[in-house]
């Protein structure tokens, strides 16, 4: 059975224990227990198209979720199917906290010799339990509101590695981000006067970016776009040096240390960060010839994975690194990044139970218990997860073409189309795979769907509960003493 995963290599992390719900697998029965456990003028640059094809990895990428040749999908060892025997509650999300630390060693150790933050992107999964995972890996994090900013502190993020981003952050917020010491990106004048007067109130300087709007096409879905021209994200090139005269104008309030560009989401060609930084460190050679200490450059994220599990053959964070490091290195810049969906996506399975088989004549169906209230990327971007069952059809199951699809009653409410699948019994089990970013993050209580548990695989091959799913008297609290 083959379950090598991205860039596996030992864990040099020892497992922790928390007060959690505790799965303990024993090959081949489960036990479950319970632990207490300035004008325009000298920045007009444009991007350039690279010129030489881009070098990418030659090792194919591996999924922590493996189909072996009994037909059964294993996460880590653990066959899925008798986790869904096992749990109460169906759908829910399986990860593999393994996955999640082989990712982050794979940015560790692309990053080797460069002075660097991996700012982990909250807004991809805010699960606490991660979030405290990832911040002993060594990670800071990345923000986009105030209770994310909450969170992180909660989770124990030293604040000075924390980034806060945004077009519209609130001035209460700022006022936290300000105390904290966290890092703010300037997005717009208004922002900029949000920010002089949180320092204000808060007593204290703050270290902030310019984040500026490259205009570089990355080639991906429009709504995960947020480096070009149409965004509502950055500043452009033209209003520099307003920005740059307003932050000296402000000595007591603002300290510039860094600029900051963000292309999107879901990209699958590095060389495209070339191109941004080529042009962000023109942009920080002027700053600098102006009399700014810069010591940052803040790329963003937006590294893609291999939805399709095609086999394609996509950069890995050491490609993305080694075209940018010898930039960072010529200017003696701290590189700031920010992952979310590379570091976390490929170590998640929301696992389901169909419900049933239909066709109306023209289609065929696979209905199953979960739905685009839980996992909504499919509805909201048309995106393509994998879609498989968890265990060997029936002999005789016919292989068609299906939508699979959830009980919301909207014609919205699909997780997959077109997908050719053996017919599966009812009651059988089925994984969306790839659902760590994004996903759960992004769900809702439509229809009142209630947000269900969370699990991972430990490093010690036991399984625990991470996040309790709702339920519908959490729903009725929030009407209590009205």
């Amino acid at each position: 059975m083959a379950t090598t995963c991205f860039l596996a290599r030992p864990s040099r992390f020892a497992r922790t224990t928390s007060p959690l719900d505790v799965v303990c697998i024993t090959k081949p029965s489960i036990a479950l227990k319970q632990l207490s456990t300035k004008t325009s003028k000298g920045f007009r640059l444009r991007a350039v198209l690279s010129e030489k094809p881009q070098v990418q990895s030659s090792t194919k990428f591996k999924h922590c979720f493996s189909k072996s040749d009994d037909g059964h999908l294993y996460c880590e060892g653990l066959k899925v199917q008798e986790l869904l025997d096992s749990f109460e509650q169906r759908p829910f999300y399986l990860y593999s906290k393994p996955q999640i630390t082989r990712n982050c060693e794979a940015y560790r150790e692309a990053l080797q010799g460069l002075s660097s933050i991996i700012g982990y992107a909250i807004k991809a999964n805010n699960n606490l339990k991660i979030l405290e995972h990832l911040r002993r890996l060594g990670c800071g994090a990345v923000l986009v509101s105030g209770n994310e900013l909450k969170l992180a502190l909660r989770a124990g993020f030293d604040p000075k590695r924390c980034i806060f981003n945004g077009n519209g952050k609130l001035l209460e917020d700022l006022v936290l981000a300000a105390e904290e010491e966290v890092f703010v990106n300037v997005d717009s004048e208004f922002d900029l006067e949000n920010i002089v007067t949180a320092s204000r109130i808060a007593g204290k300087k703050v270290n902030v970016l310019l984040r500026i709007n490259p205009d570089v096409d990355p080639q991906v879905h429009p709504y995960v776009a947020t480096g070009n021209k149409n965004s509502k994200f950055g500043i452009r090139n033209e209003k520099l040096q307003w920005f740059l005269d307003a932050v000296k104008s402000h000595p007591n309030e603002l300290k510039l240390v860094g600029a900051h560009c963000h292309l999107g989401s879901t990209i699958t060609k590095v060389d495209i960060f070339k191109d941004a930084a080529v042009l962000m460190v023109n942009y920080i050679d002027e700053i600098r010839a102006q009399g700014f200490e810069i010591d940052y450059l803040n790329i963003g994220g937006g590294l893609g994975i291999d939805y399709h599990h095609s086999g394609a053959i996509l950069p890995t964070p050491m490609d993305l690194i080694n075209t940018v490091r010898k930039l960072v290195i010529s200017r003696n810049l701290t590189l700031i990044i920010e992952p979310g969906r590379s570091l976390i996506a490929n170590t998640c399975c929301f696992v389901n139970h169909v419900t049933g088989v239909k066709t109306n004549g023209t289609k065929n169906f696979i209905v199953v218990d979960g739905s685009m209230a839980e996992l909504i990327r499919p509805s909201l971007y048309g995106a393509y997860q994998h879609i498989e069952l968890i265990s060997p059809p029936p002999s005789d199951a016919e292989v068609s073409v299906f939508d699979v699809v959830g009980p919301v009653c909207e014609s919205a409410d699909f997780l997959g189309k077109d997908r050719e699948l053996p017919t599966p019994p009812k009651g059988a089990g089925l994984v969306v795979h790839d659902a760590g970013a994004y996903c759960m993050s992004m769900a809702s209580t439509y229809n009142l769907k209630m947000r269900p548990p969370e699990y991972w695989v430990e490093d010690d091959g036991s399984v625990s509960k991470i996040r309790h799913a709702e339920t519908f008297e959490d729903n009725l609290r929030f009407f209590e003493g009205l």
